[in-house]
């Protein structure tokens, strides 16, 4: 919803300009400013300052075609114009109620002064908060179809700053962060999961901290219709190429003009928690296109799920690894006796969610197929409509109305991603005959059409494909193993949220995820939108669920920065993803779950930063209710939190969820103390963070 609107436009055109006689363009915004110039050479570039501090140095930018007459060769500017808006808009769900639009554009009308002759158009959007930029192709004689072989964006930087980093693997997000100087960069030491990445190769977002105090974060917005960009480090000279995800025939993008490219994007500021709070790749996208959104309802669920990751319970309902399993009666096989997806199963977690006032429930494994899919392959695995014998879906749907909860539905594709589109009508129709408001998809494995990446155009259009096919059906999705977001959320608000990068799953079957992973993926991953991290495990030592398998497995925090995790994480679809028999052991605790908003009117980053610690506080939607949730690296740290930012003359009682005595995350992240406190906005929180720890506070209007 569009609040105001204010634009101001100034036209500047002439005879073309060549290289020599162009004098820079500019645009401006508080402390940010940007700066377009033609190199001597006739190359486009930019550069960008924050005050008087140097973001991005003059860099590069351009097209590669695939016929060879693309826009890297010279280039005459031929116009620009320059405009400033400000305007506000209310998410659907979100961090805030209202977000500000604030930003000046600069285009660029560019020439090709030679044969073909064609025409590009940069588009610049200076915010407070940093600049977008995107390419836009406009209808013209001689350019209809195009082939974009590489894109030739340069993000120079002038210094060689610490950076957070992933490798850049075209097939997966699911890598711990490496903090290290961009001289430093090297992937080879690391184990790739699907697709071995260039050594000097990482993902977007990408977070970098300045030694003269800038935090810098590079990333993209509105990815439509386009491969997922990655960045080519120079550990030299500091400066950072785009490198497109190319589809089987080393192609990456295949257009027809009028196109336009997704916006690069360019977040600074000298207070980490700015980052954290900025709106900039939300607003460079489009507003949803849905005519209605009321069956939009961000939600928390439980499920049958971690019990599969802990060897408590199998996905797949019999071992059938011999047979051919297309055809078979299901219900003569041998069942193995550990199939989670059971309807017995099912109804216990639909008690416990109706008991607890969570909304769904999730139920992996219900499905035919389990037994054929692993990473073999294979066309056809899943018809996503067909339940094994001991999943009695009209009897669940019955009691699940009942009890006042929903059940959740789970796609895997197995990476087969040409069956699943061959079969999501008659899914999608099999979900509404029987009452699920939403689906988990999952991409595990190599894609198929054979030769796809996960983060290339193909199933870049795929993803919104399915997002858009689905709120078409007012249906709702949290996808898995998908490209990593990039604020389309906001067009597609039923898009509830995304996996794309290493949950908190791996803790339960691999080395696990360090203490300080929860506190780098909101300056990276989260930038682009939510993540279903699946927070709230209770039960830190693993052992308990099967000792031969889990030995030596724990989650690598305390139990109390779980339940921060609903604060500093957001998602406006958040898992209690224990069993409930951990919960029932801790019901104390589990009062924070059940208390903690999905949806906020606001949102204060009140400490951050990256690698070491984020501490946040929200105000739930419509009440006059605020949590807080603070997470620590391995180090334990006091975090002294004023709460002004609370109704002055409004007295709360905090109940404040904290370590306990002796608490760390490896030796006793059990341990946990709750007390309560009348606070007001004039009182100060000092919270003691055990290693690898947290503190969670629920603030309530005292008497209610």
């Amino acid at each position: 919803m569009k609040n105001s609107l204010i634009v101001v436009l100034l036209l500047a055109t002439g005879l073309p300009a060549t290289a020599q006689n162009t004098a820079p363009l500019t645009a401006r915004l508080d402390k940010v400013s940007l700066t377009f110039a033609l190199s001597p050479n006739g190359q486009p570039t930019y550069t960008v300052q924050f005050g008087p501090k140097s973001v991005i140095k003059s860099s590069r930018l351009g097209l590669t075609l695939a016929d060879g007459k693309g826009f890297d060769g010279p280039l005459e500017v031929t116009g620009s114009e320059t405009k400033d808006v400000d305007e506000s808009w209310n998410p659907v769900w979100g961090e805030v109620k209202t977000i500000r639009n604030h930003y000046q554009q600069l285009t660029v009308h560019l020439h090709q002064p030679q044969a073909p002759g064609r025409r590009l158009n940069v588009v610049f959007r200076v915010f407070s908060d940093g600049v977008g930029f995107r390419y836009e192709v406009p209808q013209q004689p001689g350019l209809s179809y195009f082939t974009v072989q590489e894109e030739l964006t340069e993000f120079n930087l002038p210094a060689n700053h610490k950076a957070f980093w992933i490798p850049g693997d075209y097939d997966s997000n699911e890598y711990s962060y490496s903090t290290t100087r961009l001289s430093e960069v090297n992937t080879t030491p690391i184990e790739a999961i699907q697709q071995k990445a260039a050594p000097n190769r990482i993902q977007t977002p990408l977070m970098l901290k300045s030694d003269d105090g800038l935090y810098v974060n590079i990333h993209e917005a509105a990815l439509v219709n386009y491969p997922a960009m990655f960045l080519n480090v120079d550990t030299k000279t500091y400066g950072l190429r785009s490198q497109l995800v190319p589809d089987a025939t080393g192609a990456k993008a295949y257009l027809q003009a009028p196109e336009h490219t997704p916006w690069r994007t360019i977040v600074v500021s000298d207070k980490a928690p700015e980052v954290l709070a900025s709106k900039l790749i939300l607003n460079l996208n489009e507003p949803t296109k849905f005519p209605t959104t009321d069956w939009i309802k961000p939600q928390k669920f439980v499920g049958v799920w971690w019990e599969m990751h802990v060897n408590k319970a199998s996905w797949n309902y019999a071992d059938t690894s011999n047979i051919k399993l297309a055809g078979t009666d299901w219900n003569r096989l041998k069942p193995n006796g550990r199939h989670g997806a059971n309807t017995a199963n099912v109804k216990r977690y639909i008690d416990f969610a109706a008991q607890h006032g969570l909304q769904s429930v999730l139920v992996e494994g219900w499905n035919v197929g389990w037994e054929d899919w692993a990473n073999n392959w294979k066309e056809e695995v899943f018809d996503f409509v067909t339940p094994y014998p001991d999943f009695n879906v009209t009897e669940l749907q019955q009691y699940a109305a009942a009890k006042g909860v929903q059940l959740m539905m789970h796609h895997e594709t197995s990476g087969s991603v040409t069956n699943y589109e061959r079969r999501q009508d008659a899914a999608y129709r099999f979900m509404k005959e029987h009452n699920y408001a939403a689906v988990k998809t999952g991409y595990v494995g190599r894609i198929i059409p054979r030769g796809e990446h996960h983060d290339g155009q193909w199933m870049v259009n795929h993803f919104n494909h399915t997002a858009a096919l689905l709120g078409q059906n007012q249906l709702m999705v949290d996808m898995h193993e998908s490209v990593r977001p990039t604020g389309l959320h906001r067009t597609y608000p039923n898009w509830l949220a995304s996996e794309a990068a290493r949950g908190n799953e791996f803790n339960a079957w691999s080395t696990g995820n360090l203490p300080e992973h929860e506190t780098i993926l909101p300056f990276t991953r989260l930038m682009g939108g939510p993540m279903d991290y699946t927070p709230g495990i209770f039960q830190i030592k693993l052992e308990s669920w099967n000792p031969a398998q889990n030995k030596g497995r724990q989650v690598h925090t305390t139990l109390v920065k779980q339940l921060a995790l609903y604060v500093t994480m957001y998602s406006p679809v958040q898992m209690a993803a224990d069993l409930p028999e951990a919960y029932e052991q801790h019901l104390d605790a589990f009062q924070f779950i059940k208390d903690v908003a999905v949806d906020w009117d606001d949102t204060r980053i009140l400490l951050a930063e990256p690698g070491e610690f984020i501490t946040t506080a929200r105000k739930a939607k419509g009440k006059e209710e605020w949590y807080i949730g603070s997470i620590t690296d391995e180090n334990p740290r006091q975090q002294v939190v004023k709460l002004d930012f609370l109704t002055p003359g409004q007295q709360y009682e905090a109940t404040i969820y904290a370590d306990g005595k002796g608490a760390s995350w490896n030796k006793n992240p059990q341990a946990y103390q709750i007390r309560k406190q009348k606070v007001n906005s004039k009182s100060v929180l000092k919270l003691q963070l055990a290693a690898g720890g947290g503190a969670a506070i629920s603030l309530k209007p005292a008497g209610k």
